[in-house]
């Protein structure tokens, strides 16, 4: 059996695959897709992915994409190192904050991104702030809603569903100091929480390789 893992640097949803595949241990080929040479939108790609999106993972010959389905199929047939609580109660609480990273979150810092980053006409002035204030205004909910060291007590498959998120907001501030949000602007608890998941004896291996750069 083998899994390949498709993956496009910088994708915050591919991060959370990656994340996951780490701490369970499952043995993955990774194969970095570039988004400026066209690679997902390739033929081959396109034959394992007809949206040619990532992240997308081949297990056994069973092609997956869709980040929330992969992580979901990851901790049903992989069954080391859980990533959801046992109580039913627990599980759909994770899954809620998953889905509520995906809905909410991603889009106001995705937003912030763009115009920080990636705009290519100019940007008028007071969008950024708006934009910014849009993030912390979202962050204010997740601040309220963490419990521990984790957002359910332990770590979970929502962690790695927000982490991605909060950390591009540092990634902004690196490149266009001023725009983003550096972890001493972000909320107490989510900034501790942020130390933690930094932390993770598989987080250095997973920070998108052209951050590194």
């Amino acid at each position: 059996m083998s899994l390949t893992f498709y993956y496009g640097s910088g994708s915050p949803y591919a991060w959370k695959v990656w994340l996951t595949l780490e701490h369970k241990a499952i043995p993955y080929e990774f194969r970095l897709l570039s988004f400026d040479r066209g690679d997902t939108k390739a033929p081959a790609f396109l034959a394992v992915n007809p949206r040619g999106r990532v992240p997308t993972i081949v297990d056994d010959g069973f092609a997956l994409w869709e980040s929330a389905a992969i992580v979901e199929y990851l901790e049903e047939r992989y069954a080391q190192n859980p990533l959801l609580p046992k109580d039913a109660k627990g599980r759909a609480t994770a899954r809620r904050l998953a889905a509520e990273a995906d809905s909410y979150l991603g889009p106001v810092v995705g937003r912030l991104a763009e115009l920080a980053l990636y705009s290519e006409t100019p940007v008028e002035a007071g969008e950024i702030d708006k934009a910014k204030s849009e993030v912390l205004a979202e962050l204010a909910s997740w601040e309220r809603q963490m419990t521990g060291p984790y957002f359910l007590g332990a770590l979970s498959l929502a962690d790695f569903a927000v982490f991605p998120h909060l950390r591009l907001l540092r990634r902004i501030e690196d490149r266009k100091p001023g725009n983003g949000l550096p972890n001493d602007r972000l909320p107490p608890k989510l900034a501790a929480w942020i130390k933690q998941i930094e932390g993770l004896p598989y987080y250095e291996k997973t920070i998108p390789p052209h951050w590194k750069g």
